[in-house]
């Protein structure tokens, strides 16, 4: 066992000491000892309940001949961070997550590991602390909440409270509805109801192989969720007691080429967040696995888009995915496909293949989850667009716009800020046919690549959603819906093209052509660059300082550079 190095021999007598301090017994030293990496936190609705979960999960080691330690990790909620400065530390705290992940485990050579995230960055950040570390470990995610309803029926989400604060500026509900929905858009425990980015990670999980069946749709704070927690318990001791099945199943020999490959393909099946594709470059690159933007829509190309989920124009939510027959029967349907595309010779944690694993998953509600010749496309819901706004790519969630956005003509209308977007959004400087400019907001321009739900919302709350196209250098919500193109790379801190729009000039989208173009010719551009000067934001925060100075642009996902 890898913890043998703590334990085992006379010159770990003082180990040992310190180990009994925290109460084991002489039996407990010759049994695997087993990571519970946490995330619990209070303020985050789909974490403030883990510190009960990992209770189980220990408990269920201690009984399967483990020894559980427990260990925690920070979080940041992103809805109770948008929209003002607290956003700036979101996308920055998966790096934190992935340090912790490696500098816990690795200091103190733990066989083994069971994560317990559940929202945005938290897992991926786990995941790539447990490719550093490359021990076998098991995701078992907090669960998604259900959605909420107002008295007359109506389904709300998170998205359903920002769209509404739009709507009441607007005038187009009044304060106590806009209280109603405020009350019910969240009714309980779990991540956000509908394919936001948590969601979308913990169905990718799935996908990976690295989480059980029904990881990314079982209802938090269910009987059925809690059954999950001691399966995942007592798998994970199964591999760590065998020194043969830890070996076969290290973390990078389940999350390899395949595994992220099969992520990206369910991905476009359900139409999952945009920061996905952020988060699953970063993995890739984590994992050592060549794997470039370019790529993705190759795969968007070769799968169909079966599952619409909020909000995504749709009421559909996770907990109709689970009924359904999960994200087992998303896989199993996208493998009837012809001349599929999934590798379905993938290993995964539960010890079958992934074609072994969803042979007898079905799809129970075809209404839910479509079949392949009733698709909401024939192509994936995400795409990636270039042209001489985006040299190196932007990202749009095509399933959540409107099919008369797909090819738009507008005038642009710039903001150096997401603070003055919402300004001059609420401030009625949008109009009808703008394309809506926010920029020096991307990883080291922001710094932290905030999410733009706030004035996307705004947008859609006041009844412009398919009249005005928003695009960016930082990153959406996966809440976020409509015509909304983020990632822009290079970004306008390093001197992109989106540094060089200015207001009136005529932005072109098509989705068709997979383009977005500055309809501004090469020698105008050219002056302008020479020109420009970038806009050079006060950074007070030492750590936000240093991740502004080491971190790559979205096209390479948003990750720290190692070497200088």
């Amino acid at each position: 066992m890898r913890s043998d190095i703590v334990k085992k021999g006379h010159n770990r007598a003082p180990h040992r000491s310190l180990l009994r301090a925290t109460g084991l017994k002489d039996e407990d030293f010759s049994k695997p000892f087993i990571g519970v990496a946490n995330s619990y936190i209070d303020i985050i609705p789909g974490h403030f309940f883990l510190n009960k979960y990992a209770e189980i999960v220990k408990d269920e080691i201690r009984k399967a001949g483990g020894v559980p330690f427990e260990f925690n990790t920070i979080g940041v909620d992103d809805g109770i961070a948008m929209g003002h400065s607290g956003m700036l530390y979101s996308l920055p705290s998966r790096e934190l997550i992935a340090d912790c992940i490696e500098s816990v485990m690795n200091a103190h050579a733990l066989d083994a590991m069971i994560c317990l995230p559940n929202c945005d960055k938290i897992v991926p950040g786990m995941l790539m602390g447990a490719l550093r570390v490359n021990v076998p470990t098991i995701f078992v995610s907090g669960g998604p909440m259900k959605a909420g309803r107002l008295e007359d029926g109506t389904i709300l989400d998170l998205n359903s409270a920002f769209e509404a604060v739009g709507a009441y500026e607007s005038g187009k509900i009044d304060e106590k509805r806009l209280h109603e929905i405020e009350c019910q858009a969240c009714p309980s425990g779990g991540s956000c109801s509908g394919m936001f980015t948590a969601n979308s990670m913990n169905t990718l999980c799935e996908a990976m192989g690295v989480a059980l069946p029904g990881n990314g749709t079982i209802p938090a704070l269910t009987p059925e969720r809690e059954e999950l927690l001691r399966q995942g318990a007592r798998r994970i001791v199964e591999i760590a007691l065998d020194s043969s099945l830890s070996e076969k199943f290290r973390f990078r020999n389940i999350l390899n080429a395949k595994a992220v490959h099969n992520a990206f393909v369910v991905d476009m099946a359900m139409g999952g967040s945009t920061n996905t594709i952020l988060h699953m470059l970063a993995i890739a690159k984590e994992a050592e696995v060549d794997f470039n933007l370019e790529s993705i829509n190759n795969i968007a190309a070769n799968v169909a888009h079966i599952a619409k989920i909020a909000p995504a124009l749709s009421t559909i939510h996770m907990e109709d995915i689970n009924k359904a027959g999960g994200v087992s029967a998303v896989i199993n349907e996208v493998s009837k496909r012809e001349k599929s595309i999934l590798h379905l010779d993938a290993l995964t944690i539960t010890g079958e293949t992934l074609g072994e694993r969803i042979a007898n998953a079905n799809i129970t509600d075809s209404s839910i989850i479509r079949h392949n010749d009733n698709a909401y496309s024939q192509v994936g819901g995400l795409k990636i667009l270039f042209g001489n706004l985006c040299e190196q790519g932007a990202v749009l969630k095509v399933a959540a716009v409107a099919e008369s956005m797909k090819e738009f003509s507008g005038k642009a209308i710039c903001f150096n800020s997401q603070d003055e977007a919402i300004k001059g959004i609420a401030g009625g400087k949008v109009k009808a046919g703008s394309v809506v400019v926010i920029r020096y907001e991307g990883p080291k321009g922001g710094p932290g690549m905030q999410e733009m739900l706030s004035p996307t919302s705004l947008i859609m709350g006041m009844g412009l959603g398919e009249s005005v196209a928003l695009i960016t250098d930082g990153r959406f919500s996966g809440a976020t819906r409509g015509a909304c193109i983020g990632h822009i790379s290079p970004e306008a801190a390093e001197g992109g093209p989106i540094a060089l729009i200015e207001d009136g000039d005529i932005i072109e989208i098509s989705v068709s052509r997979g383009s977005l173009e500055l309809k501004v010719d090469s020698k105008t551009l050219e002056g302008r660059k020479a020109k420009w000067k970038p806009i050079k934001k006060e950074i007070k925060s030492k750590w936000l300082k240093r991740y502004s100075l080491l971190v790559s642009n979205a096209a390479n996902g948003a990750v720290l550079k190692t070497e200088l």
